[in-house]
């Protein structure tokens, strides 16, 4: 037996199914209308890609930039194949290299050994190429160094027995690789940095082939600023590594 309700309860129910007071078929055609309208999947995930890799450009340009350490010449402050973010923004705000910190600077001439050009997958390669464009992977034709700033424009520096001096004071290096001293067997100076220009050295600094090495060659061994990408902020990479030098690399 069914009863029909009527009067007041009857009303009563209908308003709470149609609370806004429209019919329920009108709601939902105005929910199906209000709807954002999705892509399909083989649109949307190229589109996703592609707004990743401009985020990432962005962050490489403005932000941090990443380095693969290559050699053991900044042991054991950074090790080999430790992957160091780079503070790309200190140096729009003011920045300047200073003493005592570490930094990435693009090869002034010849530092490096000139790097054999491999064969290889051409589309692992292009990859490659537009991944290290954008800064999620280290550059491929990597001729940065990293080296820690010694002394800046207008100092002096100097090396004899086991005494680093700049502007005649010893200058002391508690980063140094254990079993090295300051000279590392290679007494020079006193150099006077040119300005614009920035002394750099190894924490490894019986192996480090650094502005000491380069004492014949423009800038007598120093690095131009301009060439200074910016101070290193952090090891990134491995896990068990993970060190942070702050924002301004010290």
């Amino acid at each position: 037996m069914t009863t029909e309700l009527t009067g007041p309860r009857r009303a009563d129910r209908r308003r709470r199914a149609a609370p806004d007071g429209r019919p329920r078929r009108a709601r939902r055609a105005a929910g199906r209308t209000g709807r954002r309208r999705r892509w399909p999947w083989w649109a949307e995930i190229p589109a996703m890609v592609v707004v990743g890799l401009l985020v990432a450009l962005l962050i490489k340009t403005c932000l941090f930039q990443v380095f693969t350490i290559p050699s053991g010449s900044m042991e054991n402050t950074l090790r080999i194949g430790d992957r160091v973010g780079v503070n790309k923004l200190s140096p729009l705000f003011g920045w300047e290299p200073k003493p005592g910190e570490p930094v990435v600077f693009k090869d002034p001439g010849d530092w490096l050994p000139a790097q054999a050009t491999s064969g290889g997958n051409p589309l692992t390669g292009a990859v490659g190429d537009v991944l290290s464009f954008v800064g999620l992977v280290p550059p491929k034709d990597d001729n940065y160094l990293v080296k820690r700033v010694i002394a800046t424009g207008g100092q002096t520096v100097q090396c004899s027995g086991t005494t680093l001096k700049v502007d005649g004071a010893p200058v002391s290096e508690p980063y140094l690789f254990r079993g090295d001293d300051s000279c590392a067997g290679m007494n020079f100076g006193p150099v006077t940095v040119p300005e614009g220009y920035v002394w750099v050295e190894g924490d490894h600094r019986s192996d480090s082939a650094d502005s000491r090495y380069h004492q014949q060659e423009r800038g007598g061994g120093a690095v131009p600023v301009e060439n200074v990408v910016g101070p290193v902020s952090a090891v990134v990479w491995p896990l068990g590594h993970l060190d942070w030098f702050g924002w301004s690399g010290h």
